[in-house]
């Protein structure tokens, strides 16, 4: 694995090293002959070692994959996940580039016989069921010649295939020269299987407190130029926000529960169809539910019977004891007030049930696999009635090794269902005996070993309905005191923390925003306060007002860092323990220095410990935590032998050997040093596109677009 670490210094090594393993593999000419690399326009979505990618083409491809991914994903999700792709193509493809990569059109075709959606296809396969090439170029051919909207559609697929074959073989090439020694599989196996056994004494860092270390600003800054890679930060920004959500006042929720209890009596209202003042049914007394709600519910009526599980569960209990006629409300549930009358109940309404379905030749939808005879299948429908009769029989797996039918996997469950929905004998058989009852039935669709799992009552319930919402004069408010706001924060005369304070506004911040960020916590998506907190005008301090749903937000960008090392500030909450871990191991030492374990137990009042059975592979000390240098350390030691004082990760620790067993020696360790090699295989991949990426200049553009 050290070629990987070596690919971030400089990439010529593994270029090198493919180059030679290349021998003479020289591939040349590809289904297209269209570039991938890209070549320089005016206006790019990014840079990378010079070479630019289009917008006109990222904006392209960044279409594809929204029609692709459907609502599924939001547009700057999608944006950025082409974005890391297109990357990725322009690293790698520099890669193939300098070492003369290529994929011949039947390396090509192999690859498509690797993708099941091709493959698997029966179009494209032969009356053996195999993958038949002639007939997928014969198909891509017709595309081209009669559909030009699906060939071209074709085509961006062909260079996503051509692109992976490409890395297929390279990343093949850096596999091959990966290998494992017999030596290296055995001192794996000695790292997961020897076993040592230790008496330690641990003297914990939190028996210093915190507040007696002092560190200094030049000390955390001497330590982060020490590890500057631990410490970079990408471009950022921080900001504050004040949110003026549109929302009902307590005096709009009253008006609305006023607004629905009057609709539950007779009103005399203006009918424009009679020209004439008449009077209306109310609610309570109308004998046209459908049409009283059209006019007057946010809801229309519900016709359907539901089952107390389908009601709302804070007021399921007092809907279901509801006489018929009877009303209950007004009640709030989430954004609505409701009134609810109930109109009809059914008892034992909603049944569940589980069958085995034993199919015959020529029964209704009965698969292309089924051959046995009514006779046959009625056989072994009343043998199966006569198991799942059984005081231990289970059901479950019964229709799950014999049934015919769709719900087999889940054991024959068909859920809940109500009068009526099933075929005529099969519903009358459910709905006509109690639960438990297991029973034979025959339908069109063949014979039904049927048990009776459950039954529900349901209801019918008319609700009126009045949504919870803002009145005008609230909205009108609203934009007043956030346009005050805005107003006053900009003039600058006040701090906006101490101006949100006087206002009893919440101000609620948000750090570290990156350029491509969209989300905002408690604000959902709003990509156009990222843009505007990375716009070059923005300042430190500026304010601005955002129209979003449903409010105003009035956002400060408070803070913004540039790319490059954390400040002392910023790097301060990880490197601050780092450097006091560090101060309280060497005074613990010092102070410790030459104590035998007795002593040192005795004169820190800790007493001393036993572990056993550790291993470096996993060096966990129970008690004290995983503390990789304490266990390596005591691997080794010789048994009887006393260790000086180790810097571990919870404490300083002193041990002793007591003793060490050596895993039985192999004949052959070929097995882990497979178990190694394929291990680094895996991460061959990852490990070297990652490596030539922190290679790579790249410039991101995106956020100049999008």
């Amino acid at each position: 694995m050290a070629i990987l670490e070596n690919i971030r210094k400089r990439t010529t090594v593994l270029i090198l090293i493919i180059g030679l393993a290349l021998f003479a593999f020289v591939i040349s000419g590809v289904f297209t002959n269209n570039s991938m690399s890209g070549g320089k326009t005016g206006s790019s979505v990014a840079e990378v070692n010079g070479d630019e990618i289009p917008i006109t083409d990222f904006r392209r491809q960044v279409e594809v994959a929204k029609n692709r991914y459907g609502s599924s994903a939001s547009s700057m999700m999608v944006v950025n996940q082409v974005y890391e792709q297109e990357v990725r193509n322009a690293v790698l493809n520099q890669q193939f580039e300098d070492l003369g990569i290529d994929i011949e059109q039947d390396q090509i075709m192999n690859y498509i016989e690797t993708i099941p959606a091709y493959s698997q296809n029966p179009q494209f396969m032969n009356e053996s069921g195999i993958f038949d090439q002639g007939k997928f170029r014969d198909f891509i051919a017709d595309l081209r010649a009669n559909s030009p909207s699906q060939y071209e559609l074709w085509l961006q697929d062909e260079q996503s295939i051509i692109q992976n074959a490409k890395q297929q073989a390279y990343f093949n090439l850096v596999k091959a020269g990966m290998g494992v020694t017999l030596k290296e599989g055995e001192l794996d196996y000695k790292l997961s299987n020897d076993k040592v056994d230790i008496k330690y004494v641990r003297l914990p860092y939190t028996s210093i407190a915190d507040s007696t270390i002092s560190i200094s600003k030049s000390e955390i800054q001497s330590y982060i130029d020490k590890h500057q890679d631990e410490y970079k930060q990408e471009n950022a920004r921080d900001i504050q926000y004040v949110y003026f959500e549109e929302k009902a006042s307590t005096e709009d929720v009253a008006a609305i529960k006023e607004e629905i209890v009057k609709m539950l009596d007779d009103a005399i209202e203006y009918r424009e169809a009679t020209d004439r003042m008449d009077t209306l049914q109310g609610f309570k007394n109308t004998n046209d539910l459908v049409d009283f709600l059209e006019r007057k519910s946010d809801t229309k009526y519900d016709t359907l019977y539901r089952a107390k599980k389908d009601l709302s569960t804070s007021f399921a209990d007092s809907l279901v004891a509801l006489n018929i006629g009877e009303m209950y409300g007004p009640y709030r549930d989430g954004d609505y007030f409701k009134i609810s009358k109930m109109v009809d109940k059914k008892t034992n309404g909603s049944a569940k049930a589980s069958h085995i379905l034993i199919s015959w030749e020529g029964a209704e939808r009965a698969g292309a696999n089924i051959t046995r005879t009514k006779e046959e299948a009625e056989a072994k429908a009343k043998e199966l009635l006569a198991e799942a009769k059984k005081k231990d029989a289970v059901f479950v797996q019964l229709a799950r090794d014999n049934s015919d039918g769709p719900s087999a996997p889940n054991g024959g469950d068909l859920g809940y269902f109500q009068e009526g929905m099933m075929v005529a004998d099969f519903n009358d058989f459910v709905f006509r005996n109690a639960v438990g009852t297991v029973g034979l039935v025959e339908t069109e669709f063949g014979f039904h070993v049927i048990k009776i799992d459950d039954k529900q009552d349901v209801y019918k319930i008319a609700t009126l309905t009045r949504e919870i919402e803002p009145s005008e004069t609230t909205i009108n408010t609203l934009f007043q005191d956030a346009t005050k706001f805005e107003m006053d924060a900009i003039s600058g005369e006040n701090n906006f923390v101490d101006l949100a304070k006087e206002n009893s506004y919440v101000v609620r911040p948000v750090n570290k925003i990156k350029a491509m960020d969209e989300n905002l916590p408690g604000l959902g998506t709003q990509r156009s306060i990222v843009q505007w907190a990375f716009n070059e005008d923005t300042e430190v301090g500026a304010v601005k007002r955002f129209n979003v749903n449903n409010g105003y937000v009035i956002a400060q960008m408070t803070a913004q860092y540039e790319e490059g090392l954390q400040s002392v500030a910023d790097a301060s909450t990880t490197v601050l323990p780092i450097l006091r871990k560090e101060r309280k191991a060497k005074q613990l030492i010092a102070a410790n220095k030459g104590k035998s374990m007795e002593e040192l137990a005795k004169d820190n009042s800790v007493s001393v410990s036993t572990a056993s059975a550790l291993t470096v592979k996993a060096p966990t000390i129970p008690g004290a935590g995983r503390e990789p240098i304490v266990v390596g350390t005591a691997y080794t030691m010789n048994v009887g032998d006393t260790s000086d004082l180790i810097k571990g990760e919870s404490g300083v620790f002193l041990i002793t050997v007591t003793n060490k067993q050596e895993a039985p020696k192999l004949e052959n360790y070929s097995t882990f040093a497979n178990s190694l090699k394929n291990s680094n295989a895996a991460r061959v991949n990852t490990a070297v596109y990652n490596a030539l990426k922190e290679a790579s200049e790249i410039k991101d553009n995106r956020s100049i677009f999008y």
